[in-house]
């Protein structure tokens, strides 16, 4: 009977560890808005302080990068199912070039992060004649 105990422990593990992982692919959820050459980002990272979370944006790319400390340090972790890190890259769907990323505003409020990105003015006008 301890052998089966022990396959089952170890096959919950194994699907934890792999729910874990696809969480951690799919996460943290968002949604895109464009509109007056803005690009406003909201991304929802509940769970973190405005301090544990560090932004980094490098031509159309969104880096987001946010941990935190365990909450209990002496209880044993039954369920581990909320990230204590995230660690994710957006690419976005505007064309930036590198030294023209210019960031119009981030704010973090519960557990929402909105980031606004100026849109970069592509081409210009050509007169007619």
């Amino acid at each position: 009977m301890g052998i089966v105990r022990y396959m089952v422990k170890e096959v919950m593990k194994e699907i934890d560890n792999k729910s874990r992982e696809f969480y951690e692919f799919v996460l943290p959820p968002l949604d895109m808005f464009y509109d007056d050459n803005e690009l406003r980002v909201v991304i929802d990272i509940p769970g973190f302080e405005k301090n544990d979370i560090k932004l980094t944006l490098k031509q159309n790319v969104l880096s987001i990068k946010a941990e935190k400390e365990s909450e209990e340090k002496e209880s044993t972790m039954i369920c581990n199912q909320r990230p204590k890190t995230i660690d994710k890259k957006i690419g976005l769907p505007i064309y930036i070039k590198e030294g023209e990323e210019e960031v119009t505003s981030a704010k973090y409020e519960n557990g929402v992060l909105t980031v606004v990105i100026t849109s970069p003015k592509s081409g210009k006008s050509i007169s007619i004649d």
